[in-house]
This record gives C-alpha cells, structure tokens and sequence, in this order.
C-alpha cells in the first residue's frame, strides 16, 4: 500500500514541476522549432517514465534494441498487458514515438496535454467513423517522421495471455508505407493489474522484433497475422524460460 500510495503521489507532483518545461515548449513550437521541442519533450519524458517504473519496483530486460530504426518514422506494434506498457515503451524505445490512445485518454488532467504534444491520435474505437478519421491522422503523423505505437488487442490483456488482433489497425503501415517494429511486452500486468490497484515489483521483458516491411500484396489480415504470431512466440518463449534467466546464462 506505502508503495502504491508514493508512487501516484510522485506521479501528479512531477506533472505539477514540469509545468515550466511545458510553457517552454509551446513557445518553442510556436516558433516551429521542432527539433528542439522533440528533444526537450522526449528527453523528460523518458527521464519521467523510468522513474515511475524504478518507484513501482519493475526490472526492465531490454532486447533487440538495435531493430529500432535510426531514422525514418515506424509503427511499433505491441500486445498490451498493462498500464505500465506506457513507461516501458516511453523509456526504453530509443526513438520519439507517440500513441493511438482512446478518446477517454482526452479527458485526464495534464496528461492530455502532453500527448497532445507528443502527437498522439485518439480513437473512439466504437465509431467507424472515428477510426476511420484516427487512422488518417496516424497517416499523417507517420509522414510527418514521428513514430506509432498501436496496441492491436484494443485492450489490456491484464494477463500474460494475448489477444486477438484487429487487422484494422495494421492499415496505418500500408496507407504510410512505413516498416512495422513488432514489440513484445511480459510482466508489466504483474506490476499493477494482478493485484487490482496496488503495484507491486515484478520483472518486465522488451523485446524489439526485426522490421517487417509491407509489400503491395499484403493485407491487413497478413500483416496482423504475422505480427501475432511474432509476438505469441516471444511470450510463450518467455513463460518457458524468463528473460533475466536466459540473460544471465548468456543466450
């Protein structure tokens, strides 16, 4: 409980500091200097969500680190397990990236504000219209060089289960023409969702796949399928034999 209880204090008070960073940036935005506000943004941001998992007791095993492009903008696509999927992605995908999130996301303090900084999209997932229009603003974000994070399931998983796929999704990579990242997140419902409200420690495995490249012939259905399949394989591979466990035998 003393863990939880300092952790989501923590969590408002950083928002409340970093208000003088926040004016920073809208002026340096409104002077169109991009560069610099990804860099400030992305930097804090980073710093701010590798607290947050220090404080919630999480032990992060990073692979594939070197998958992530070093340039160009890519949709990383992630089975979600929990909400601290966000800080994992946030603080150890080296790459400035933002989120399809819900519309209900809109409605959190501060928060909405920083992702709408970051350039996230939000989705009523229940209008088709509003999809449609959510995935022609990922289109345009993508082409602008920031980077998306989907999260197929439409949901939480709150288990090391995954989900089925909603190939819709995956229609962001061919309408951009951009390389799909396949990310494979395990422990990060140990953390919180397992226990209802209260966090408590627990090891978390990232693991960055290869890029997959869309070709002209693939359909959305292929691609979700594919990437599935993927990202089943790493969670089964991690059930067998933990992450930290494979790392400090060497493999």
């Amino acid at each position: 409980m003393f863990r939880t209880l300092i952790w989501f204090v923590y969590f408002w008070l950083y928002l409340l500091s970093v208000l003088p960073l926040w004016i920073r940036l809208k002026h340096l935005a409104k002077q169109e200097r991009e560069t610099e506000v990804d860099d400030l943004l992305f930097a804090e941001a980073r710093k701010w969500a590798r607290a947050l998992l220090n404080l919630a007791g999480a032990r992060v095993f990073l692979t594939g680190a070197e998958h992530v492009p070093a340039s160009g903008s890519v949709l990383f696509v992630c089975n979600h397990q929990g909400y601290f999927d966000i800080p994992v992605l946030l603080g150890y995908v080296e790459k400035p990236l933002a989120f399809i999130a819900k519309v209900e996301a809109r409605k959190i303090p501060f928060i909405n504000s920083w992702m709408t900084m970051m350039k996230c999209v939000f989705m009523k997932r229940e209008s088709l219209r509003q999809s449609h229009e959510a995935i022609q603003e990922g289109c345009r974000v993508l082409k602008t060089g920031r980077s998306l994070v989907i999260f197929p399931e439409g949901t939480r998983s709150k288990s090391g289960e995954l989900g089925s796929f909603k190939p819709g999704s995956l229609k962001l990579a061919l309408k951009a023409q951009v390389p799909i990242v396949p990310i494979t997140i395990n422990g990060t419902y140990k953390l919180l969702e397992r226990q209802g409200f209260l966090i408590r420690p627990a090891e978390v495995s990232l693991h960055i796949g290869a890029p997959i490249f869309p070709q002209e012939n693939n359909t959305t259905r292929d691609l979700a399928n594919r990437v599935r399949e993927i990202i089943q394989t790493n969670l089964k591979e991690d059930r067998n034999q933990p992450l930290s466990s494979r790392l400090s035998q060497g493999a």
